[in-house]
């Protein structure tokens, strides 16, 4: 497992070929799981170890992927926690009562290792299964759980959170702080349950002015790569639209940073380093657009994604975005097997 090209990737070491794996590679473009999930609603199915480790480890067999990601939801937590939400389909996360004062942080309790005996059941039964393939663990980043906690759901411009920013900065604190702490505990779980790696997602964050990352958003998300720095497994970051961040979340104390489609690699080494911090592996970076774009269309575009991945001192391939559901399963698994052999060839 240490040395699988995953982690040695995710270490800046040298490896057999360029790992690849797809964020939300379990999903929705699978027809086995559309199957197993029929008639069981998302948090459910996140909440039920039998569901979890089989829809985990469905694109692992498909694709032949070298990671496989914990297939939970950035809000599963917060249910545990009796936080009073849904995921209503095609919609996304719904909070019965938004976050609007101090007195609503009071819902937003700590979470106990009661609350996630779910999540260690599945991760410790999976690591059992997937013997030498990594498992990443995730949870939501503070900013991004609480921008559905103070919208009250899904949001095209986050206004009513980046207005609560500025004009309640102790109570967006507090709540970011609160939040911090879940994804603490949430990540904590997982690692001692048996996970090699760890993604942060703060899929929302790019919706933010540098200014405003660093002085409300930065801080919790360094406290959760801080509390998770003396388990020694590699912390990955990732969000949406953060070309202007991405130094940013690099100095927030991740070990590789996740990159969309919009900055070409090379270019994303450069601004991680720009202000003098080290160079880090990054993770990305094909426009998910493309992946019915046909092949001779997306050949080109991994040849030019591994040769910029050569600017860091570690690469691990992605998608640039989570998979669509649209997605042609066979596409991924030409693309896993491109990628492998193209990257162990050079």
């Amino acid at each position: 497992m240490d040395r699988s090209a995953f982690l040695l990737a995710a270490r800046g070491e040298p490896g057999p070929h360029t790992p690849v794996w797809f964020m939300r590679q379990a999903g929705r473009s699978l027809p086995e799981y559309r199957a197993i999930r029929e008639g069981t609603t998302m948090l459910e199915s996140c909440m039920r170890p039998d569901l979890v480790v089989e829809i985990t480890l469905q694109p692992v067999r498909r694709y032949g992927v070298d990671a496989a990601i914990f297939y939970s939801d950035i809000v599963t937590p917060l249910k545990a926690v009796g936080v009073d939400l849904e995921i209503k389909p095609g919609v996304g996360p719904v909070i019965a009562s938004p976050v609007r004062s101090t007195d609503d942080l009071a819902g937003i309790r700590p979470v106990e290792p009661s609350d996630v005996a779910f999540l260690t059941e599945s991760v410790q039964e999976l690591v059992s299964q997937l013997g030498g393939t990594p498992l990443i663990g995730f949870a939501g980043a503070p900013f991004t759980v609480a921008s559905y906690l103070v919208e009250g759901g899904p949001s095209k411009d986050y206004a009513r959170t980046k207005s609560l920013m500025h004009s309640d900065p102790k109570l967006w604190h507090a709540l970011a702080d609160r939040l911090a702490e879940v994804a603490i505990a949430y990540l904590v779980a997982q690692i001692e349950a048996g996970a090699s790696a760890i993604q942060l997602f703060d899929s929302w964050a790019g919706s933010l002015s540098p200014r405003d990352y660093a002085q409300f958003v930065q801080p919790h998300s360094a406290k959760v790569f801080t509390a998770l720095e003396q388990y020694g497994v590699p912390r990955l970051h990732f969000g949406v639209n953060t070309g202007e961040l991405l130094g940013l979340m690099s100095d927030a104390g991740a070990d590789v940073v996740g990159v969309d489609w919009r900055v070409p690699l090379d270019e994303a080494v450069r601004r991680i380093t720009a202000n003098g911090g080290p160079a880090k592996p990054v993770q990305g970076n094909l426009d998910p657009a493309l992946l019915t774009a046909g092949w001779s269309v997306i050949e080109p575009e991994i040849d030019r994604i591994l040769a910029e991945g050569k600017a860091a001192p570690g690469h691990i391939f992605n998608l640039g975005h989570g998979v669509p559901p649209t997605t042609d399963p066979e596409v991924l698994h030409q693309i896993v097997k491109a990628v492998q052999e193209k990257s162990a060839q050079s």
